[in-house]
């Protein structure tokens, strides 16, 4: 969808002769009154639910949530997920071409918030003809954003339900983002963001980014699980025997794992896509308008009603910062529920089907879906 508008971005920058791209799924009923947006995380996409018939056979990030007969049931709700701005994935981005100079935006592409998302998806709701949302939906990152839209169109949102996600990152979580993001920077291929009119890629920058974030995502338990100490080449003579004793082969099977899925994200993803996203991550924080008080911050959304659920391995986005979000909203008296569940897959989990998990989230919507039959 073409939006000639310009956005304004909280940078003090403003958008204009953008695109959105976005996926729905099911149908509208005639009262315009069940319609639910879900929010993508980093590396995410439009396209949440059902198979792409082409050559990849490409399933959906969440298709064991959304569907027919699924948690979120397509029969009952009109699903709608849309790219954000800054991805590479359709939406207006850093590989689209800036009108004003005739050549892909690359580093020029103005930064954008967690804020500017939320903002740019109210449009598309406009121009979709839907006043108010049954639920908003988000994990992780898309957890922020489902958050957002309480603060910044509370009356648009009849349920916030925000999976795996915090009300702002810990410095240690920003330590991460840098760290990857410095990874893309000091690549010899990045050359300030420009790397396309350089006809290359930062593809080493961006495994080495990809390999630190997907540590991040897993757990100990499920790290000794998949993978524990066997090597790469092992045979029945003994783990010991099969050691080259090299300090630059890969010796150990999650070497192995992380290094395949450092080159397949760096043949799909934009370098200065993942800056961008991860920097949104880093300047998400609702309490800093108000000293820090996210109390006062979530006194916007009191009316509405959320469902906020942790995993008690992700150690990335841990319970204790759910339950800071619970807090807040107790302290404003608005109708919360949580669930922390005791899962072994790290921050990973909210994407997997876990019968408790899912149970929570059915329970949630088939509530909902009974509501608005009232």
């Amino acid at each position: 969808m073409r939006f000639a508008d310009g956005l304004p971005l909280r940078s003090g920058a403003s958008l204009a002769g953008y695109e959105l791209v976005y996926e729905t799924y099911g149908e509208l009923n005639a009262a315009r009154s069940n319609a639910v947006l879900v929010c993508h995380a980093l590396n995410a996409s439009h396209h949440v639910a059902g198979t792409h018939e082409d050559a990849s056979r490409s399933e959906g990030w969440w298709d064991n949530l959304i569907g027919p007969g699924k948690p979120l049931d397509t029969r009952q709700f009109f699903v709608i997920c849309v790219n954000n701005l800054g991805s590479c994935f359709g939406s207006t981005g850093p590989t689209h071409v800036n009108p004003d100079t005739g050549r892909r935006w690359g580093a020029d592409f103005p930064v954008v918030t967690v804020e500017d998302w939320v903002d740019a998806q109210a449009r598309l709701l406009d121009r979709l003809g839907i006043a108010k949302l049954a639920a908003v939906l988000g994990g992780s990152l898309g957890g922020m954003q489902a958050l957002s839209w309480t603060l910044r169109h509370p009356d648009r949102v009849g349920e916030c339900i925000a999976v795996a996600t915090a009300p702002n990152l810990s410095a240690q979580n920003i330590a991460f983002n840098e760290v990857a993001r410095r990874a893309i920077i000091t690549d010899p291929d990045f050359h300030g963001g420009h790397y396309d009119a350089h006809g290359v890629l930062p593809k080493r920058g961006l495994r080495v980014a990809r390999m630190i974030g997907h540590i991040t995502y897993l757990s100990d338990d499920s790290m000794e699980a998949k993978f524990g100490r066997s090597l790469r080449n092992a045979s029945g003579a003994g783990r010991g025997a099969e050691l080259a004793y090299s300090t630059q082969d890969i010796e150990f099977q999650i070497e192995s794992y992380l290094r395949h899925q450092g080159d397949k994200f760096s043949e799909y993803f934009d370098a200065n896509t993942y800056l961008l996203i991860t920097r949104a991550l880093d300047y998400f924080d609702p309490a800093l308008a108000f000293g820090g008080d996210l109390s006062a911050a979530f006194a916007a959304a009191r009316g509405k009603r959320f469902l906020v659920v942790s995993f008690t391995t992700d150690w990335r986005f841990s319970p204790a910062r759910s339950r800071e979000i619970v807090k807040a909203l107790v302290d404003n008296r608005i109708d919360v529920s949580y669930a922390e569940i005791a899962a072994p897959h790290g921050h990973d989990a909210f994407l997997l089907e876990d019968p408790r998990y899912h149970g929570v989230l059915r329970a949630s919507f088939e509530r909902i879906a009974a509501e608005l039959t009232r």
